[in-house]
């Protein structure tokens, strides 16, 4: 089973990067002409090479992550969509961010609670603590990265909407297209984890 890691406090949402680098992916080119295309021509817009040469790893990880029939449905679909796709990506690639998505935001949605807040992911972080060698070695200062990249993320998806000093749950209705993909694919447990549908 994958570890747990808290290198999403590395990361961005990165929509727009993401968007790029997966319709070159769609046009046929290779990762080494992307690559190029990030060093050489700034195609991240990142002045310093080693953070090109750093996010590019990152996106590439994500996008690693859909096969060639989600990179499909990403290409046609709406920009909501397209955003739960990039949600998706990244929950494929770090299971801790997946089961806090399907046990926290989830079970938010299920309960009808109409936000989400700082102690619910404090709560879920000190449950992963008591069960993972690694997880109970994080400090503070990670766990509170950790948790502004989780509502950052979910605030980009559109699965929270900022109110004031809220973080209002607002469950997706996913686009019917990637709802069927999921599901042919057996990817159930990815359409509760972001709809909360049970």
């Amino acid at each position: 089973m994958e570890k747990y890691s808290s290198g999403l406090v590395s990361e961005s949402f990165w929509f727009i990067e993401f968007r790029k680098i997966i319709k070159l992916k769609h046009e046929g080119k290779t990762w080494d002409e992307i690559k190029d295309l990030c060093l050489t021509d700034n195609l991240l817009g990142i002045s310093k090479e080693y953070r090109a040469k750093r996010n590019y790893g990152y996106l590439k990880n994500r996008i690693d992550a859909l096969d060639t029939g989600l990179i499909q449905v990403f290409i046609h679909a709406d920009l909501n969509t397209q955003k739960i796709i990039n949600l998706i990506a990244i929950a494929k690639k770090n299971r801790l961010f997946f089961e806090f998505l399907y046990e926290v935001y989830r079970e938010k949605v299920q309960m009808g609670a109409p936000e989400l807040t700082e102690s619910d992911i404090n709560i879920f972080y000190k449950n992963k603590q008591g069960q993972d060698d690694d997880v109970s070695t994080w400090t503070d200062v990670t766990l509170r990265r950790l948790r502004s990249t989780y509502m950052n993320f979910l605030t980009d998806a559109g699965l929270l909407t900022v109110s004031g000093k809220e973080k209002k749950i607002t469950p997706p209705i996913l686009d019917i297209t990637l709802e069927n993909y999921l599901k042919d694919n057996g990817d159930n447990q990815m359409i509760k984890a972001i709809t909360g549908v049970s």
